[in-house]
């Protein structure tokens, strides 16, 4: 039974990826609670930490390639910061499956996600791509701000710290 949750887990992970182009907030949205809480899941399921790693980074690879065909197809004025960063992440990407140092992942911050979720949620609301664009360009210095400083703590407690956010919540309540 386990083996057929680590399995349905993985290829929810690689499936929900090819949705963000046609619906990129409910993909999209859906790829970031499922890439929260998976490890929490796999790993007691009995996936290795050594092998759940390298399956996690290709798995948000391929959730960086839907998000920048979304860009793409839905011809967000954000698509050049969209490819930008696919291309600054999958650097990163590519030298932490190369050398297994997670460092890298912290030096290659992730800011792609969160612009993208950003985008693809007011996108939603707003229901154009004129109305978006102009939302993002009045608000675009907080948003950076925000993507940058958020990532950045993300990165930190994932990767270098290595911090069970469970744990670290559960501490500042107790």
């Amino acid at each position: 039974m386990k083996v057929v949750g680590i399995v349905a887990i993985v290829a929810a992970k690689f499936l929900i990826p090819v949705g963000i182009p046609f619906a990129p907030f409910v993909f999209g949205w859906a790829n970031f609670v499922l890439d929260t809480v998976d490890g929490d899941l796999l790993v007691p399921l009995g996936l290795a930490d050594g092998t759940y790693q390298p399956i996690d980074k290709i798995a948000d690879w391929a959730t960086y390639v839907g998000m920048a065909v979304a860009a793409r197809r839905l011809r967000w004025s954000i698509a050049p910061w969209v490819y930008a960063l696919f291309a600054f992440r999958s650097v990163g990407q590519l030298l932490f499956l190369i050398t297994g140092a997670e460092w890298w992942l912290f030096v290659f911050a992730n800011f792609l996600e969160p612009l993208f979720l950003v985008y693809a949620t007011a996108g939603f609301f707003l229901k154009s791509e004129e109305r978006t664009a102009g939302w993002f360009v009045r608000h675009r210095t907080l948003i950076v701000v925000l993507v940058v400083l958020y990532k950045l703590q993300d990165e930190y407690v994932t990767h270098i710290g290595n911090i069970d956010r469970t744990e670290l919540i559960t501490n500042l309540f107790s």
